[in-house]
């Protein structure tokens, strides 16, 4: 398998893990040779509860016999789609309570761009050095990282970038700014947490100059910083929310809420103002539906800061320069990228699978799924403690 793999399919780096996989559960994925992993990574954050979850298979498999795909979004009402947005929006503020469900993060990004562009009749989009909310073309170009859209320019016009955590970088955002784009925890950035106020004076400063604040949730979303959504955690709600990752128990999704009146300006002056074939599909939305309703039933959200406490406590390690995040997005720091690239390929030999940030080579990612037993944090902890002791011998050489 492994090497129609490399033939076949598109790869994305030089060098994939090439885990070659024969089924997964709960914690563990196991490979084609009968050996097990202990997964500290989730399929990035998105298997929030768990692989082969029972209650989410079941969904999936009972909506399965009664219809799949039967017509493109928005034209027929669907009970799994139109329940799952039902209960969602009694999780959020007032003010989000119209959700438009798509296919994927990036994709809820494309959107909530444009319904920022076409509220405000404004062009301007404001991101954050070392921002990441997706790959595609639009979300590319709020991307704070040169190196990896360079290649890809001319992206869309009219984005300009403040460093997260800055209050000076504040007056950029003016009467000509149609949406300020940002994550509440920065992902790719290392796991970066707003400081000082920092996110409730951007809602302000939005507020202020009638620009609409678009909170990326894709990494922090359902559950993983302690609150159903990372924005909850800073007193400042947004005008447009994106989900995807953890929101359908892995299968693919993502959505972007926003209040009802702004919503509906996507049907018209165009009408058809974004569109999607699959976006709202019966099958995932029922997948979506069992995840948000486990979560809520399980009472896995102040679960993630026990686990957050118990991680902190038993990751004490002369190689660990820090922890970031919060819950169960944590990013151990170390000393270097090399050293950080030595665990995580290590770690991986031994069964703990662990991952990479996108532009902060030095971190670690601890991203499990909620439902992770505190035994299996003690067991995939004492496989990190004794990698970084093996690290540790050759870094002191």
């Amino acid at each position: 398998m492994i090497t129609d793999f490399y033939k076949y399919q598109a790869q994305t780096s030089l060098h994939p893990l090439g885990l070659e996989i024969s089924h997964a559960d709960g914690s563990y994925i196991y490979d084609t040779s009968g050996k097990k992993h202990l997964d500290f990574v989730a399929g990035v954050s998105a298997v929030s509860v768990g692989h082969r979850n029972e209650y989410v298979n079941n969904a999936i498999k009972n909506q399965l016999d009664k219809y799949s795909h039967v017509m493109v979004y928005g034209e027929y009402a669907q009970n799994p789609a139109t329940e799952y947005c039902k209960q969602l929006a009694s999780l959020l503020p007032d003010s989000l309570n119209k959700v438009y469900l798509v296919n994927s993060g990036t994709e809820a990004t494309e959107g909530a761009l444009k319904l920022a562009r076409r509220a405000t009749g404004r062009s301007q989009l404001i991101s954050c050095h070392k921002a990441y909310h997706g790959n595609t073309m639009g979300s590319m170009s709020v991307m704070g990282h040169e190196e990896r859209k360079q290649i890809f320019r001319p992206l869309i016009p009219d984005v300009d970038f403040i460093t997260f955590n800055s209050e000076e970088d504040l007056q950029k955002i003016t009467t000509r700014t149609a949406g300020v784009i940002l994550e509440s925890i920065q992902g790719g950035a290392g796991f970066i947490q707003p400081e000082n106020g920092w996110f409730k004076k951007v809602r302000e400063r939005c507020t202020e100059v009638g620009a609409m604040m678009i909170v990326d949730e894709i990494q922090p979303g359902f559950g993983r910083t302690g609150k159903w959504f990372g924005f909850e955690n800073y007193d400042a709600v947004p005008d447009v929310l994106i989900i995807g990752k953890g929101m359908a128990g892995g299968m693919p999704a993502g959505a972007f809420v926003a209040d009802e009146r702004k919503m509906d300006l996507l049907s018209h002056d165009p009408k058809l103002g974004h569109i999607t074939t699959f976006g709202g599909h019966p099958v995932i939305a029922a997948a979506a539906l069992a995840t948000l309703q486990e979560i809520a039933q399980k009472e896995l959200i102040p679960a993630t800061l026990e686990k957050e406490k118990l991680f902190r406590s038993l990751l004490e390690h002369s190689l660990i320069t820090e922890i970031r995040g919060k819950g169960l997005m944590l990013a151990a720091m170390t000393a270097s990228p090399e050293i950080t690239d030595s665990i995580i390929l290590k770690c991986h030999d031994k069964g703990l699978i662990l991952f990479w940030l996108l532009f902060e080579g030095r971190a670690i990612r601890i991203t499990p799924p909620l439902t992770i037993s505190e035994d299996e944090i003690r067991e995939g902890c004492k496989i990190l403690l004794e990698v970084m002791d093996e690290v540790l011998l050759t870094v002191n050489r």
